[in-house]
């Protein structure tokens, strides 16, 4: 899985860099067909960074995420959290456990034509 990392008017420290990676990778867990993850960090406004996650996953569109907050990292957690539920929500819908099971199917009576009295 390939993690991109970027910031606009502004920098990243080594350290937050490898932070954001790490965490980013995490998201991994819930959907395994995720391909690329790119996350955005705007410095535009000093006081409130703003994250931006772009997740792409094989046959689906990309999930995008944004949130904003006093630290780096706390933004990215919110962003991070949005993400998974939607990814959760993704695979709830591929695999269809809302759907009756088999199992739990009851069986129609037979009657066969040799008990006819």
């Amino acid at each position: 899985m390939q993690v991109n990392v970027s910031a606009r008017h502004g920098s990243l420290t080594g350290h937050d860099q490898e932070v954001i990676r790490e965490k980013s990778e995490k998201v991994r867990r819930i959907f395994d067909r995720v391909n690329a993850v790119d996350v955005t960090v705007d410095f535009q406004h000093q006081d409130q960074p703003h994250v931006e996650m772009n997740v792409s996953a094989e046959h689906t569109d990309n999930f995008v995420s944004s949130a904003s907050a006093t630290t780096v990292i706390s933004a990215l957690d919110s962003a991070i959290q949005k993400v998974e539920q939607q990814l959760r929500k993704h695979k709830e819908k591929l695999t269809g456990h809302k759907s009756t099971g088999v199992k739990h199917i009851t069986p129609a009576e037979h009657v066969e034509d040799n008990e006819v009295e």
